[in-house]
């Protein structure tokens, strides 16, 4: 497992992410448009390796997920912790209930200094609501950490065909919104 960094630069986050999906052969990535998982999702449009979809919204991005994965095809999903808040049913129904290994990523808002009250509620309810159904969670704070929590989720996640989340921490990405 490496990560792809320009020669001398340090690794960063998204690289560590971009390298894990690659070696766990996930080539779709559908996603909710954010601020905080640009870097990311700039990679993945640049990478051919990849297959970025664009979702409006993130029970579509999850259901599409599930499709791909019912056909064979490795996926990840992309969103806001906002965004998370919508998906309870569609993750109770599709991927616990059948039994398939999505993998989500969610920008974490609602701590450190938020602003806005709806995003500290949603961030207080996500881990909970993952706990309930039984999906794998852990939250990435540590960039010297990020490669080997991110490669072991999605084995995990694959290996046991169930769902998974890996939560990008502020401390992590070094942003709020």
């Amino acid at each position: 497992m490496t990560t792809q960094t320009p020669a001398g630069a340090p690794p960063t986050w998204h690289d560590a992410m971009r390298q894990a999906f690659k070696d766990n052969q996930i080539r779709l990535v559908t996603y909710v448009p954010d601020n905080v998982l640009r870097p990311l999702l700039e990679g993945i449009h640049a990478d051919p390796f990849f297959t970025a979809f664009p979702c409006a919204r993130e029970e579509e991005a999850i259901g599409i997920a599930t499709g791909a994965i019912m056909a064979g095809l490795r996926t990840a999903v992309l969103m806001q912790t906002s965004g998370f808040a919508t998906l309870p049913n569609v993750l109770a129904s599709l991927p616990v209930a059948f039994q398939v290994p999505v993998v989500m990523v969610v920008s974490e808002r609602g701590t450190m200094g938020e602003f806005n009250p709806g995003q500290a509620i949603v961030c207080r309810t996500m881990r909970p609501i993952l706990d309930s159904m039984g999906i794998e969670h852990h939250t990435m704070t540590r960039l010297d950490e990020a490669a080997f929590v991110a490669d072991r989720t999605i084995r995990q996640a694959f290996a046991t065909r169930w769902p998974a989340c890996l939560i990008l921490s502020p401390l992590l990405t070094g942003k709020r919104t």
